[in-house]
């Protein structure tokens, strides 16, 4: 089984090329893929797989492409933000996909992304949805009033005006508490800052726990920041997370997320790791094996 290991500011991933959808991605595969001690380490698993069906000719609003996200815990998540864009660069990188405008095939919709020959990659993440009032959420002892915002997979942040990006790099981020009455799912948890070029951010993701970087959050975070002071739409703003820096946009129809897509290395599980894994288990049904409604849930 061949990988490509990749990052968006220092949130990382394993690629793993399926295009008929063959693999039996299970949840303890992506467990064994992703522990950093002793698989490759990542934050999550992007499976590379067709869809079912292929665009028209020139019908830019089809999607060729699913993308097949996992957290690191193995369960399933409806999108992500720096996933979505080193996905695009694989693609261009591996010769799926010239370089320009691509439309890609999500469990949160069709997306589409914007992907030079070098450089950023921007992908534009759709309407936010803001929830009307607060909802409370605590971390490291803290209770905040969380403003909830999905990005297709939901946020609740947490604003620290009390803090500067130093308190923030202190603060304890582990097990934040929440009612489950609000967030069913799960949720995302950040904490924002205000920084001098606009705010800073950590975050603690469903499935994963902390990461250096969350694309989707930045995009809520940007949100629930302009929102509150009553920048926008349209509002830009540059947020700083552990692993870089991302440049959010805030439109009427749609949030545009922009920042490094990097492709670190290529290799090939071996084959007796993979049995212990449980990578060799019984591929999916055949009518199962690619999503059969392009950029549907």
């Amino acid at each position: 089984m061949r990988f490509v290991k990749g990052h968006g500011t220092g949130n990382d991933f394993v690629i793993l090329p399926d295009a008929d959808g063959e693999l039996d991605l299970s949840p303890e595969l992506v467990r064994a893929l992703c522990h950093r001690g002793t698989g490759i380490g990542a934050d999550g698993v992007l499976r590379v797989v067709l869809t079912a069906a292929e665009p028209a000719a020139g019908d830019s609003a089809a999607a060729r492409w699913f993308m097949d996200y996992r957290n690191a815990d193995g369960s399933i998540a409806e999108m992500c933000g720096n996933g979505i864009r080193v996905f695009a660069r694989y693609l261009v990188d591996a010769g799926y996909a010239a370089p320009g405008r691509l439309v890609i095939a999500t469990r949160a919709g069709l997306r589409a992304v914007e992907v030079p020959a070098g450089g950023d990659v921007t992908v534009e993440m759709g309407p936010p949805e803001l929830a009307a009032g607060p909802v409370p959420v605590t971390v490291a002892g803290r209770e905040f009033a969380a403003v909830p915002v999905s990005m297709g997979n939901p946020h609740a942040v947490c604003f620290a005006d009390d803090l500067d990006p130093a308190g923030l790099a202190r603060l304890d981020l582990r097990a934040p508490a929440y009612p489950a009455a609000a967030f069913p799912e799960g949720v995302n948890v950040e904490v924002v800052v205000p920084a001098p070029d606009g705010v800073a951010m950590r975050v603690f993701e469903r499935g994963v726990g902390e990461t250096a970087s969350c694309g989707t959050g930045a995009c809520a975070v940007a949100v629930a920041w302009a929102a509150r002071n009553g920048d926008g739409p349209p509002a830009e703003v540059e947020v700083d997370l552990p692993g870089g820096r991302l440049t959010v946009g805030w439109r009427e129809s749609t949030v545009l997320l922009s920042g490094p897509a990097v492709l670190v290395s290529d290799g090939v599980l071996r084959p007796d790791w993979l049995r212990a894994a449980g990578g060799f288990g019984p591929a999916a049904p055949a009518g199962e094996r690619r999503p059969s409604v392009v950029g549907a849930g």
